[in-house]
């Protein structure tokens, strides 16, 4: 049985509308969390079949071979992970074919070893991506097509009239009202409810609790709401994938005599060591006109593990996607208007290229998710902004070899309002495994230390999330996990 919270998210025109999808955020969840200064905000959050990868970017990226050990940063270590990237690696390359991912071994020097090619061709640069590519090549640079999960059968660039991708504007950040994304519900839902008679989805199904035995040593019945119906359903094994900090939220509502301080939470972990990158998107503005629709192609890694004048990392660059005029308004970005006082939204729109930046940041305790009472709280405190600073530094150098105006300007919507507490697109860390009982919730298996049936999917499991998107690497864990499973019931 699949519970969901949600439903499935409707397929309409509204799904490629940016005021509807950006400007108003009709997607997101309406909840309202709070920061542990008192500042209320909406979490980036969506409750659909397929959940969050509804409206994600779909770049899947392995974690270079580096980021599976310790790595010292400005502000503190980014701890070593107790297994290493081999032990990944089968999985990584059974995840790029699952999910469909599109890309070229070989161009990315941070790139880690990979049992085989990609199952799909690369992504085809637009003509003002590929001018990108080659002006960052003759710089002496190494960009690299993006790794991206889609449907998509092209040719001389133009998607082919059976091709689910018909390669719009409205991909990075929407719903795909053609369902040419690998998102969950694409990929892994619906077929394995279409294949698989003894599977059941329920839909609009809260998860309010976990109940256990007396001694708390296994999970012995899952409390739901549905409708007006409050449930309770249960089985030989409990899998909990509701993400990062909702998986969490699980664990801590679920405390009981045994599990005091919230289930599994022997170590005080849970909720702690909460990560979600030190993430933004940049506008910058072409010389020339820029008509790309399907802009997020291109990638830089030459700054990920550091600089000629910084030891330390920096992170990842790459395409995001491409701004229209109702998002430059509704950003009300005054930098823009500086600068371009003439110039209407829609003109800025065409010749704006957009680029998101991602560094790491630390899994530190007091980061971390708690309910105060019934108002859920999420407590951050940055990490290694210098080094995403610099990131973006380097990026504004590369302007004008790039024909760029050297000046980049903030897209705040594209993350969410309230950054940076409510981007929550690469929320990681929450109940990360790990060998000792006392500082990890989670076995080297991703089962609860304290629970003999429990296991967690998702993203929690992160002891530290390095500086790509971490959706690749939580495909490649639940399959890795669903090897054991499967042992465990033969």
């Amino acid at each position: 049985m699949l519970l969901e919270r949600g439903d499935y998210l409707p397929r309409e025109r509204a799904n490629w509308d940016s005021q509807a999808v950006f400007n108003d955020a009709i997607y997101q969840a309406p909840e309202t969390w709070r920061g542990a200064d008192g500042r209320e905000f909406h979490p980036g959050l969506h409750y659909f079949v397929g959940g969050n990868s509804k409206v994600y970017g779909a770049v899947l990226l392995r974690l270079r071979e580096r980021d599976f050990g310790e790595i010292q940063h400005p502000d503190g270590v980014s701890p070593a992970w107790p297994v290493g990237y081999d032990e990944f690696e089968p999985y990584y390359q059974q995840a790029e074919a699952l999910y469909h991912v599109h890309g070229l071994r070989g161009e990315d020097p941070t790139e880690p070893p990979a049992s085989g090619p990609y199952a799909y061709p690369p992504v085809s640069h637009e003509p003002r991506i590929q001018t990108l590519f080659d002006d960052l090549k003759r710089e002496g640079h190494h960009p690299f097509h993006l790794p991206v999960g889609v449907l998509l059968d092209e040719k001389d660039g133009k998607a082919l009239p059976h091709s689910p991708c018909i390669r719009c504007d409205a991909f990075d950040g929407y719903p795909c009202a053609t369902n040419g994304k690998a998102d969950a519900q694409i990929i892994c839902v619906d077929p394995a409810l279409q294949a698989h008679p003894n599977l059941t989805l329920w839909t609009g199904a809260y998860v309010e609790r976990l109940i256990t035995d007396r001694r708390g040593g296994a999970v012995t019945g899952v409390e739901l709401t549905r409708g007006e119906e409050r449930l309770t359903v249960s089985a030989d094994i409990v899998v909990v994938a509701c993400g990062a900090l909702s998986s969490a939220l699980l664990m801590l509502r679920s405390a009981n005599d045994a599990h005091p301080e919230g289930l599994a939470n022997g170590s005080g972990q849970v909720g702690r060591n909460y990560m979600r990158h030190n993430n933004s998107t940049v506008l910058a503005i072409s010389r020339t006109p820029n008509p790309t629709r399907f802009q997020k192609t291109l990638g830089l890694n030459d700054f990920y593990f550091g600089a000629d004048d910084w030891e330390f990392p920096l992170g990842h660059i790459q395409m995001v996607g491409k701004s229209d005029g109702t998002q430059i308004k509704g950003e009300g970005l005054p930098g823009i208007l500086q600068w371009f006082p003439d110039q209407p939204f829609d003109w800025i729109a065409r010749h704006s290229l957009d680029f998101w930046l991602t560094s790491e940041d630390l899994p530190k305790p007091e980061n971390r998710i708690y309910y105060d009472g019934d108002q859920v709280v999420l407590d951050l405190h940055e990490s290694n902004m210098e080094g995403h600073h610099r990131l973006r530094r380097k990026l504004a150098g590369l302007c004008d070899a790039m024909d760029l105006h050297p000046h980049l300007f903030d897209r705040k919507l594209y993350l969410g309002k309230d950054i940076p507490i409510g981007g929550t697109a690469h929320q990681a860390g929450t109940l990360r495994f790990g060998k000792d009982p006392t500082t990890s919730v989670l076995d080297l298996n991703c089962k609860a230390h304290q629970l003999d049936n429990l296991y967690v999917t998702d993203a929690s499991f992160f002891p530290s999330i390095g500086a790509v998107n971490p959706t690749l690497t939580i495909i490649a864990n639940a399959l890795r996990v669903a090897e054991r499973i499967i042992e465990r019931l033969a």
